[in-house]
């Protein structure tokens, strides 16, 4: 059984109007890079959110957005330095490398705040040791929404990872218009990351249902098929909505 456990919110970064991520202090949880925990401001309004930082780190954080009439969200954004913040005692998930078989590429692919167990996972050890190239790809509708440069650009100057971002809703210089599924069906994808999709690959998935949904099929469209621990295959999906 969970229980609650006490954090301090170190720093709160409003990155736009609605994208905002949290840190705190205090609790110290057991979890695997890509997992996710529900947090609260009071016991009875609790939502998941996946954790950015990677396992050991002392300071949590996440990655939101606002729900404007949300029960939850509002709050969260609203809260200083210093305050309360609930977090559950139990992590869970199963968006991690351990439930993902041996590939040569990993594609770790994300809308939105989807990309906040992907920076987890490429801030630990593990992705560079078990795979020969690792592909962190991230959709958004506007330039500003791609959040946390300073943490990839670091991660980028001690591992070798490609880096894809997509902005829908304006032209953004050094990223890809469009959506992610149309890109992977007609190349550009794997064009811009330097590296094949194919059976080779493993592709872990974290977004709104749409992108789930129609990058799974396109991905089907090569032969790709959905991961089971009985039957092994090669995308791994988790809804972020």
């Amino acid at each position: 059984m969970s229980k609650w456990l006490e954090g301090r919110v170190v720093e709160n970064r409003h990155w736009t109007d609605a994208l905002f991520s949290l840190r705190v202090e205090g609790p110290r949880l057991d979890f695997e890079a890509g997992q996710f925990v529900r947090v609260a401001v009071e016991e009875r309004i609790a939502r998941p959110f996946s954790f950015v930082n990677p396992p050991g780190d002392p300071v949590l954080e996440f990655y939101g957005i606002i729900v404007p009439e949300g029960p939850l969200s509002p709050r969260l954004a609203r809260l200083r330095a210093g305050d309360r913040l609930l977090v559950a005692s139990n992590p869970a998930g199963f968006l991690v490398l351990s439930e993902v078989p041996d590939a040569e590429t990993l594609w770790l692919v994300s809308t939105g705040t989807g990309i906040a167990p992907f920076l987890s996972i490429v801030g630990t050890a593990t992705p560079w040791r078990r795979f020969r190239s690792v592909v962190l790809v991230h959709a958004v509708r506007h330039a500003r929404e791609l959040v946390y440069q300073d943490m990839i650009h670091e991660i980028r100057k001690k591992n070798f990872l490609r880096y894809v971002t997509f902005v829908s809703r304006e032209n953004a210089p050094g990223s890809l218009a469009g959506r992610i599924p149309a890109a992977m069906r007609d190349g550009r994808l794997e064009t811009a990351a330097g590296v094949a999709l194919d059976q080779r690959s493993h592709v872990m998935l974290c977004g709104n249902p749409d992108m789930l949904k129609d990058a799974s099929s396109a991905l089907a469209e090569r032969g790709l098929r959905k991961h089971r621990r009985r039957a092994p295959g090669h995308i791994t999906v988790e809804s972020f909505w």
